[in-house]
Parts: structure tokens; sequence; C-alpha cells
């Protein structure tokens, strides 16, 4: 035979296959794709259409073998799985075990090894037979009220004034920071608008700026808190020369039709609806996160199937690369930060346990549903994605595109989602 498969082993939900594509049909094949292509090639020296296909395959033919051999390997691979009957639970990976350049210049047979894990037998639960508790929640009229004068705060107007500033006036200010008598990155600005009380700065420093006048100037001694944002600046102390430009009190913002015009509704209870949709979305993506988190442990708990050994090792792999990353910038959390590795790693390869059983839990129930992402879907998912990158947008795009695994790492989350909305339109549910 031209092809030859063979498995050569198969043990619990490891496969493994021996392909043998025979110098010939490897041949045959390469002519037939030099055939194809010769009409459409133009080539200096030759009239269109009339390259012979010798001198193709004596200027191409290497690069030609390498297309046949690619096109060969999916199609054997493909059949392997095909003859066998079997549901890969992930990519097979492809060991050569051919001398490749002697393959591509047609003088050995094309040999290679498929290691494959298959689906383990499972039968999903029903998603008709789970039961699960929604949190809901209504927002009272005291949380609407509130949120509305958060915004009356957040869009009052300001005045002028002579006098010192107090608490809630704004400040309009110049700045120099200095660590050690050195002027830093990031320490100097100019105009900058501060409502004194809003903790928009650092601890301490807009309580030292109660009392300034327009005019003025004052040095500010603050220490970075522990936890700030820059390693650089963590826990210094630091002096700011500021310099008080103008002082401007709140003026009185009534709550009222004209005020929700301002922001561009047609009435105060319109702006009241607003807000409490707002609210009650809120509240409904964290009803459903956790509705989600609770559907995730009863798959959990209602499966126990064999898992893909390499699987498993492939998501452990990859926790634990976070994990080590973490512990080497000292960002382990707490209840990590005094275990053993070996209880680390017992502990995360419990959790790579976990996501492989519901990844395989998920994929069969959306099989057994006919779920699937449409290329419309990707394609808006990507377009999404993209607009994050701003002037790379398009570059971005065409690599979410063109790349078959970070389509895959788009399409991934899409499709859980479609099935935990299958799940969520089929169990019962008691509102809490």
């Amino acid at each position: 035979m031209s092809i030859q498969i063979v498995e050569k082993s198969g043990e619990g939900l490891s496969r493994v296959f021996g392909v043998t594509v025979s110098v010939r049909e490897l041949s045959l094949r390469a002519d037939a794709r030099i055939a194809e292509i010769s009409p459409q090639m133009q080539l200096k020296g030759f009239r269109p259409g009339k390259v012979p296909p010798a001198h193709v395959r004596r200027v191409y033919g290497r690069s030609i073998m390498g297309e046949v051999i690619q096109q060969t390997l999916n199609e054997s691979t493909q059949k392997a799985i095909d003859d066998a009957r079997l549901r890969p639970a992930a990519e097979p990976d492809v060991k050569i075990e051919s001398d490749m350049d002697k393959v591509l210049a047609g003088q050995q047979d094309l040999s290679y090894e498929i290691q494959l894990e298959v689906m383990p037998d499972f039968t999903p639960v029903d998603p008709a037979k789970l039961s699960l508790v929604r949190p809901v929640y209504t927002p009272a009229q005291a949380e609407i009220d509130e949120a509305v004068a958060e915004l009356v705060q957040q869009n009052r107007s300001y005045e002028g004034k002579t006098g010192k500033a107090v608490d809630g006036d704004m400040v309009v200010i110049d700045f120099l920071g200095r660590i050690d008598g050195v002027a830093f990155e990031g320490g100097a600005a100019e105009d900058v608008q501060l409502v004194l009380g809003s903790g928009q700065f650092i601890p301490g420093y807009e309580e030292q700026l109660i009392g300034a006048k327009a005019g003025g100037e004052v040095t500010v001694k603050v220490t970075f808190p522990d936890d700030y944002g820059s390693e650089a600046l963590k826990g210094k102390a630091a002096e700011f020369e500021v310099k008080i430009k103008d002082v401007r009190a709140p003026l009185k913002t009534k709550v009222d039709d004209d005020f929700a015009k301002t922001l561009g509704l047609d009435s105060l209870q319109a702006l009241k609806d607003a807000v409490r949709d707002q609210i009650q979305q809120r509240y409904a993506n964290q009803s459903r996160y956790k509705l989600k988190r609770a559907l995730l442990d009863v798959l959990d708990t209602e499966h126990n199937f064999p898992l893909p050994p390499r699987m498993v090792e492939g998501e452990f792999a990859s926790i634990w690369d976070q994990v080590e990353g973490d512990r080497r910038q000292g960002n382990l959390p707490p209840e990590d930060a005094g275990k053993s590795e070996a209880e680390l790693r017992a502990e995360y390869r419990k959790i790579a346990e976990r996501r492989v059983r519901l990844g395989l839990v998920l994929a069969e129930m959306g099989r057994a549903h006919n779920i699937v992402v449409s290329d419309q879907e990707l394609t808006e998912a990507a377009r999404k994605e993209a607009m994050r990158y701003g002037a790379q947008a398009q570059e971005v795009f065409d690599y979410l595109r063109k790349t078959p695994q970070a389509q895959a790492q788009l399409r991934a989350p899409m499709y859980e989602d479609k099935v935990v909305d299958l799940v969520f339109g089929l169990a019962k549910f008691e509102d809490q």
C-alpha cells in the first residue's frame, strides 16, 4: 500500500499510530500538483501557460514537495483517526521519524508517529435535571438616591473663591516631586484640578493643601504606600513643591429635570430609571458569575471519569509556570505563601484536573446539543479584541484571523459561555 497506518499502542485514553507514506505516493502527488499549477505559471523565457512540468519540478520541486508532505500529513493523520473511529480530546502530536532532507528530495519514505489522547467514554448529566440557587437583587430606593447623589458630586460645577481652601473645594495646582532631593519620573504636572477630600492623590497629600490660598505655595511631605503601582516608588518618602494657582468652591446643584438634561436624559425620573437599570445590570452580572461558579462546582461533582494524562500535564504546566512567576516576584496569594513546593504542586494539580474535567464535560454537552461558534461570531470577537490595540488594531485583527492557535483561544470562552447559557435555559432555579 502507498500509505500504511499501524496502531502501535492503545492503553487507556492514549493511542499511538505509525504512518508510512511511500516515496512513490509522494512523487505521484507532487506530479499532480505540478500538473495543476504549470498552466497558470508565468516564467521569464516561456510563454504564459507553457512552462514545461520538468522545469517547474527543477526550480520549485523542493517547495512543492514540502507542500505535498504537509497536506499528506494532515490527510493521513485524519485517516488514522477516522479509520479507528476515534474522537481526539485534543490536537494530536506528530513526531517525524524520517530524514526530511531525503524525503523532500524524493529519496525516502515519509514515516511518522501520531500520538493522541481520545475522549473518555462518559454521559454528561442532563441539564434539565440540575437544580441551582440563583442570587437575585432588586435595588433599594436609597441605593438609587445614593448613586444619583454621586453623579451630582462627579458633575458639579465650581467657581473661583477668595480665602482658604477647605475640604470639598477644587484647587488648580502645579507640582514637582523629589525623593532625596532628586526629581523623579511622573512626579511633576501642571494645571491639575484636584478636589480636596476626593482621595485622588496618595494618602496625606490632599489634607496638607487645606488652608492654602490662590497664589500660595505649599511643601507637601508624604510617603508612597507599600502597595503603590510603581515599584520604584513603593514605601519612599517624597516632598512636593506645590503652587496653588486657583481655589474654587463647589456650586450647589439642584437635582431636577434640568440636571438630568445636562447628562443627556429627558427628566429626573429618566435619570433614576437609568441608574436603577445600571445597578440592576451590575448585580445581574455578579449573579451570573456566582451562578456559573455554582454550576461548574455541580458539574465537577457530578462527573468522574479517566482524564487524558497529557491534557492534565499540559494544563498543570501552564498553571505552574504562572505560580513560579508569582513566587519569584513575591506575589503568591497569602494562603499559598507558607506552603511547600510539594503541597503547592499537589493543590494546583487538582486544579488542573478540575479544569480538564470541566472542559471535557462542557465540550461533550455542547456536542450533544449542536453548539457551535460561527465564523461570523469569531470574526466579531476578533474585531472587538483588536480594537483594544488602537493603532495596531488591523495588525492584531489579521493575526487573530490567520493564526489557528489565536482563533482557538478566542473560540474557547465563547463556546463555554454558549454551553453555560444552554444549561441555564434548561436547569431548574430557586431564586434567593
